[in-house]
């Protein structure tokens, strides 16, 4: 189980580096192309666009695992440690509830809607379906790391974290 995680984890990190870089080669060539060469690139808008939205939900997920998420941790901290076992993991479960609501069921639907109705960007010519398929694949990470979060609160020895 602890390869499987590390691969995802990899595979996260890793297709976030490429978004990273890809963004940044976009940008650069949309300012050469239009200060230097006076002939802008039609596809860099769009494409530097939906990069930073894919950045943006897989960096939220990566985030999620690595625990650097903002918090108000002011009030857990201050509880007893069998009740902040119990916050946070309450907490975990309302990230669970909120991704499978909103990510992945919303974005599924979201998806199916815009493939049916065979929706194309306007500069790159992709179906915009694929573009929003970071919905749910975010919130399945989500609610995937939520479960190694509670897993890790109630079961896991001391070190033995997932």
């Amino acid at each position: 189980m602890r390869k499987l995680i590390k691969l995802i984890d990899n595979a996260v990190a890793g297709g976030l580096m490429l978004a990273m870089t890809l963004i940044l080669l976009t940008v650069v060539w949309q300012v050469v192309s239009r200060f230097i060469l006076q002939d802008p690139a039609s596809v860099t808008e769009e494409l530097s666009r939906f990069l930073l939205v894919w950045i943006g939900l897989l960096g939220a997920a990566f985030a999620y695992r690595q625990k650097v998420h903002l918090g108000f941790n002011l009030i857990v901290e201050k509880q007893p440690k069998a009740r902040r076992k119990w916050i946070l993991s309450l907490v975990e479960v309302l990230v669970i509830v909120f991704c499978a609501a909103t990510l992945t069921f919303g974005g599924s639907q979201l998806v199916s809607l815009t493939l049916e109705l065979e929706q194309i960007s306007a500069s790159l010519g992709i179906k915009m379906g694929y573009v929003y398929t970071v919905l749910p694949l975010s919130g399945m990470l989500i609610i995937g790391y939520a479960l190694i979060n509670i897993y890790n609160l109630w079961l896991a020895e001391d070190g033995s974290e997932l």
